[in-house]
């Protein structure tokens, strides 16, 4: 009977810590959106993208589109007709591999004059072990493994 509570525990415990460190979904600037003269390097600055993780472009659809580049086209703000423009208004790309990422607006002259332009690093799912998890992701999975043990001893 004990044993069983244990494991019981033992596999929440592990569920609930796993729950705590997924992968995540970026709104591109955030509140702003995808927009004209807003600094994404910037806001990119700071995050740490891994593989699973997904990107999403909010704007007014017919206003902006999202176009995937390499490094010389996010240079030069150029597209060509490989690239594959989306235009939903509410685009979500999944970070499916490691590496650079390089995304342009293509309508106009956003890209070169007001700046809609963003480049990220993804990391893959293994850097994610290596790197710190923050304190407060640690402090939410052990208080949630804490009480949903204490919950289970009850119930048992």
């Amino acid at each position: 009977m004990a044993a069983a509570r244990s494991t019981i525990i033992f596999i929440s415990t592990i569920f609930l810590l796993a729950t705590s460190i997924s992968a995540k979904e970026y709104v591109v600037g955030d509140g702003s959106g995808w927009t004209l003269d807003f600094d994404y390097q910037a806001w990119a600055k700071d995050k740490v993208f891994y593989v699973g993780d997904k990107l999403v472009f909010n704007y007014a659809s017919g206003t902006h589109n999202v176009v995937k580049v390499n490094g010389t086209g996010f240079q030069q703000c150029s597209t060509s007709s490989n690239n594959g423009t989306l235009t939903s208004g509410r685009d979500v790309i999944p970070l499916q591999t490691p590496g650079k990422k390089w995304y342009i607006c293509g309508v106009a002259k956003h890209c070169e004059s007001r700046n809609m332009k963003l480049v990220i690093t993804v990391l893959s799912q293994s850097m994610s072990s290596a790197v710190a998890i923050s304190p407060v992701s640690i402090t939410y999975g052990i208080v949630a493994a804490l009480f949903s043990g204490l919950m289970l001893t009850f119930l048992v």
